[in-house]
């Protein structure tokens, strides 16, 4: 069963973007879209490109290397068929964000 982990404080990532975190050694991505927060793998499977450094929108983050473009509920990348991050489920609470990880 997974247990929410956590990975930052709501308020240190501003509305629009995301930041670059380790959870339990795992590089995760988390945006906020208007107070809605989401987790993808933070690893472009491109070329490597951080997409916590990305640029987000309200469905889509795109990587600040080469632009591909993953949806942030899906993992799906918009831009190239076929490929896909992983996605974490994720809590706002207390002032905190918290990640499913598998114990």
């Amino acid at each position: 069963m997974p247990e929410f982990v956590s990975a930052a404080k709501m308020d240190e990532i501003e509305p629009g973007s995301g930041k670059s975190v380790s959870v339990r050694g795992v590089k995760i991505a988390v945006f906020n879209v208007n107070g809605q927060y989401f987790a993808l793998q933070d690893t472009c499977p491109h070329r490597g490109g951080p997409l916590g450094e990305g640029t987000a929108d309200e469905s889509a983050v795109s990587c600040p290397w080469h632009g591909w473009e993953f949806d942030l509920a899906t993992g799906q990348c918009v831009t190239m068929a076929g490929e896909q991050v992983k996605t974490y489920k994720v809590r706002a609470e207390n002032g905190g964000v918290y990640v499913a990880m598998e114990t």
